[in-house]
């Protein structure tokens, strides 16, 4: 590396802390104290009467399991510790509406139950319960059979053939908890939505044969699905409003050759959602019931999820992040930070020193040698909802929370106390009566 990018970062990391404060003085108490974070109302300032603050989040928990059903087990009495950790992180930032990614999917949505039950409304560590009325899961492509050899291995069958990398259906899913009423016969899933369909889809190319974007067959092609888990259009009601929560969880653009079919789906899962919210490129997109198009120009939204994207570093392809984050119609004037991603590159070094990014946005604690910190997880809302306060739970190591988060120890279940990744959250005023409408039905 050289001297000239070493000191461009070194000074990167140390404004960090200075944008990590600067967020606390604008935002209000940092969210990763030993206290609990001021709940959403409690620090505003907006009149009520007008507007409701809202804590949106996403949290990539790890909450998967390697068997079918055993999920279920763990979280059928309160004694997982991962869990545990997992919820009292919940607890202590208290977001009123959540998406959990890589949580495994079943079709009686007991796991579901039993994560509110035995973990959210069970005090850890003085923290106070949270409940959340309102739940919402639904089938993942992950681990679901195709049919075809679709990682070109020679043989049919295992998790790189099926629609999304899973040892069994539903693992690696995702859930959505919410404080506010889920307008359930509204969802709108697009687990089947096929790749071929996207106009100028970046389909992968085998570069062994002269004919382009060939990787997949013509008969892969026609069932392969863009969507490695599912993308979700939630719509949560606050008050008269109603906020598209859009969910997902692309798949993590590594674990392919140099056709890179992986970073191309990822950046194409990503881009679904970015032509969802622009009327005049949507109308190529359908759902699971058949029904196209994608949002309305007065529709308010907040798009969530582990994206496995960073704008900088990582290996994405480029742009793939800034399709949501450059987007006329996305606010992404706050950036939510922790003081923790700076202290996490410093200890850690290795690939994290040869960054780009500003290391108080990483969300995730990866490898230090590649690719090192960075940040995948996102919630953005809509430019009709002003953000308020925005953060990431992640304590430095004098803070008592500390060991929620933890470093990286081989002698843990999956390696982390909770997960490696980071609950990412903002904060935003929801207006009550749209000027232009009462409400957006």
């Amino acid at each position: 590396m050289s001297d000239r990018r070493s000191n461009r970062r070194a000074a990167r990391v140390a404004a960090a802390g200075a944008i990590a404060v600067g967020a606390a003085l604008l935002a209000g108490p940092p969210i990763a104290t030993a206290s609990p974070p001021p709940g959403p109302s409690a620090a505003s300032t907006a009149d009520p009467r007008l507007f409701d603050d809202v804590r949106f989040s996403t949290f990539n928990a790890s909450l998967n399991r390697s068997a079918s059903g055993q999920l279920i087990t763990d979280l059928s009495t309160p004694a997982n510790e991962q869990a545990g950790n997992v919820a009292e992180i919940v607890q202590r930032v208290r977001p009123d509406v959540l998406l959990v990614n890589e949580f495994d999917y079943d079709a009686s949505g007991t796991a579901l139950r039993l994560f509110q039950d035995n973990y959210l409304s069970v005090a850890r560590n003085g923290s106070t319960p949270i409940s959340y009325p309102y739940r919402y899961s639904a089938p993942s492509n992950t681990g679901i059979p195709s049919g075809f050899d679709l990682d070109n291995s020679g043989s049919v069958g295992g998790p790189g053939d099926a629609y999304g990398f899973g040892f069994f259906p539903g693992q690696f899913g995702m859930a959505v908890y919410s404080r506010y009423p889920i307008e359930a016969s509204r969802v709108r899933t697009f687990q089947t939505f096929l790749w071929k369909d996207m106009p100028g889809a970046l389909l992968p190319d085998d570069l062994a044969t002269p004919e382009p974007a060939d990787w997949y067959s013509a008969e892969e092609l026609a069932v392969f699905r863009l969507s490695s888990k599912s993308h979700w259009d939630v719509p949560i009601k606050v008050g008269r409003h109603t906020v598209h929560f859009l969910v997902s969880h692309p798949t993590p653009p590594v674990f392919d050759s140099a056709e890179d079919r992986n970073g191309r789906r990822n950046h194409d899962e990503i881009r679904l959602w970015a032509d969802y919210i622009s009327p005049l490129r949507s109308g190529y997109i359908y759902d699971d019931a058949g029904r196209r198009g994608g949002l309305r120009p007065w529709e308010s939204f907040v798009i969530a999820g582990d994206q496995n994207s960073d704008p900088f570093d990582g290996d994405s392809v480029p742009g793939s992040a800034q399709q949501l984050l450059d987007h006329p119609r996305v606010a992404s004037y706050r950036t939510p930070a922790s003081a923790g991603g700076p202290e996490a590159t410093e200890l850690q070094g290795g690939a994290n020193l040869t960054h780009e990014g500003n290391p108080a946005y990483d969300t995730a604690d990866f490898a230090d040698t590649a690719p090192g910190n960075l940040r995948v997880d996102y919630v953005l809302p809509n430019r009709l909802l002003f953000i308020l306060r925005s953060g990431v739970f992640w304590p430095t190591t004098d803070d008592p929370l500390f060991r929620l988060t933890g470093v990286f120890d081989p002698d843990l279940p999956g390696g982390f106390p909770s997960s490696d990744h980071r609950l990412v959250w903002i904060d935003v005023l929801v207006p009550r009566i749209l000027p232009w409408r009462v409400a957006d039905g």
